[in-house]
């Protein structure tokens, strides 16, 4: 078994299925591979916080379940980005939400002051992407329209107790 999440382990089977990407950029990690994150956050409460989930662009962006509770299903639980220069943020209020923003088909671009996915007109998708929207589907879900709306809906309720979870630990680092 992939991973304790159903889901996660239904996508990881499509994952596999395919040569192509479902979603541009998208490559799962084993799953919980703490190796994604800078050598230098090592901190035990931080890691146990954090899921590494999967790369989110072809610059070494992550995404991750932020454990922000108790939660015991994995999949009610936000999805948080990391950027590899820099910046982090909640982009998804749940899993649900995580994979209507992978179904936009866009790599998402992270620096320190936001998180988007953006289109432009004469954009193609990637090579799995019909594959993938039919197992959206199946899911019950749709590709999301505006990935900018589902992003701004979890900083709304995530975004403050994230950054305030987070700060403490790039403090000690000297970070901010």
């Amino acid at each position: 078994m992939y991973s304790p999440i159903p889901v996660l382990n239904e996508l990881k089977d499509l994952y596999d299925s395919t040569r192509d990407y479902l979603a541009d950029g998208f490559e799962l990690y084993g799953y919980d591979d703490k190796t994604c994150f800078p050598g230098e956050l090592t901190d035990p409460e931080f890691l146990s916080r954090l899921i590494p989930i999967a790369q989110a662009n072809g610059t070494g962006s992550t995404y991750a379940i932020w454990r922000s509770s108790d939660e015991p299903d994995l999949t009610k639980l936000p999805i948080v980005v990391f950027g590899d220069e820099g910046g982090e943020y909640v982009i998804a209020r749940d899993f649900r939400d995580f994979l209507r923003l992978l179904g936009y088909d866009v790599e998402i671009t992270v620096d320190h002051d936001s998180a988007y996915y953006f289109r432009d007109e004469d954009h193609e998708h990637s090579g799995s992407h019909e594959l993938f929207v039919e197992w959206l589907r199946r899911q019950g879900l749709a590709p999301a329209e505006d990935p900018d709306a589902l992003i701004a809906a979890a900083q709304e309720i995530h975004g403050e107790r994230f950054r305030a979870w987070i700060t403490p630990f790039y403090e000690k680092l000297g970070w901010l």
